[in-house]
């Protein structure tokens, strides 16, 4: 087993943000590496674009909005509090986010951001072997109707996520069925089910687990 401890960053807009990380992220995590050898770190904020996060955003037609990386900033924060003085054996990235952009008509700019949003993490904590897993958006808006780049990011999240060893997706299409938190009956919808985020908490857990293993 790998010396040290593994941290987990968690990191988005809504969907992350009514994620659970004790439901069911952490007990999996626990359960393979040990509660003393995981440190897993959430920061997430809703209906934002990925220019909150990534530093050298730019619009497509090349305008840069007045906050950019602040977000990034904030949750960088609470990482390196949480790493003080501890021995890190691994790093994974776990990015559920896209929503907003796809909305925006931002794809054209998104997987050079996806990426560059990577490297910052990468170039931050002094690592070159971060995991990196992103949530592919869900079958919300398989249209293109409301949100113009919905199937465009989701094209996106799948290349990237499929581009390296350390980087891997999750599917999301099967859970923003059934009943919401406030327990209205749902169906397609751009948040997911209480079960979903559960069942979401879950493929996390064992996506980050497999890339951990298998590297």
């Amino acid at each position: 087993m790998h010396q040290g401890k593994h941290l987990f960053i968690l990191s988005g807009q809504s969907n992350m943000v009514r994620l659970d990380t004790d439901a069911s992220f952490r007990p999996l995590i626990e359960a393979e590496f040990g509660t003393d050898h995981t440190i897993v770190v959430k920061d997430a904020m809703g209906s934002q674009s990925i220019s909150r996060w990534y530093k050298y955003w730019k619009a497509p037609n090349g305008s840069i909005p007045e906050s950019r990386g602040d977000q990034y900033d904030r949750l960088m924060l609470k990482v390196n509090d949480a790493i003080k003085n501890q021995n890190i054996a691994s790093i994974t990235f776990i990015w559920m986010q896209g929503e907003r952009d796809a909305r925006m008509a931002f794809g054209a700019v998104y997987e050079k951001s996806l990426l560059g949003l990577y490297n910052q993490i990468g170039d931050d904590l002094k690592r070159t072997d971060v995991n990196f897993i992103i949530g592919r958006l869900s079958d919300f808006d398989m249209k293109n109707e409301k949100w113009p780049h919905w199937t465009m990011i989701r094209d996106i999240q799948m290349k990237v996520g499929a581009s390296h060893p350390r980087f891997g997706w999750v599917n999301t299409d099967d859970l923003n069925d059934g009943f919401n938190a406030l327990g209205k009956s749902i169906q397609n919808d751009l948040h997911m089910s209480v079960e979903g985020y559960k069942t979401l908490g879950k493929r996390f857990a064992e996506k980050a687990i497999q890339i951990i293993n298998d590297n």
